[in-house]
């Protein structure tokens, strides 16, 4: 049966414990003494699953969005450079909101 690294993770200790037993293999000798903590990295290992979760961006328009980001960037050093305290406060929140959607499409 093929396991994911999120499947496992998910899992208790006791239940990665019963897939250890279901395996023979000689690095899973004292699975039963284990933790969570060192049971996963171990059982992944004999396992072939990948430690870490992958991580893919969600949006599609992740180069429009930052491109928006750096013409925005423009416009803020100049509303510096004019002292124009409003319109800077504006263009800061645009861009901590479109920094703030392409974080989320991240995860």
């Amino acid at each position: 049966m093929a396991h994911t690294y999120d499947e496992l993770h998910k899992k208790t200790a006791i239940e990665l414990r019963e897939i250890a037993k279901e395996i023979d293999h000689e690095d899973l000798k004292g699975v039963a003494t284990m933790h969570k903590e060192q049971l996963l990295p171990l059982l992944c290992k004999v396992l072939g699953v990948e430690t870490h979760a992958h991580h893919h961006a969600t949006a599609a328009n992740k180069t429009a969005i930052k491109q928006k980001i750096r013409a925005l960037k423009g416009k803020r050093d100049a509303a510096i450079t004019e002292h124009n305290k409003e319109l800077l406060g504006q263009i800061r929140g645009e861009i901590h909101d479109l920094k703030k959607e392409l974080r989320k499409s991240m995860v």
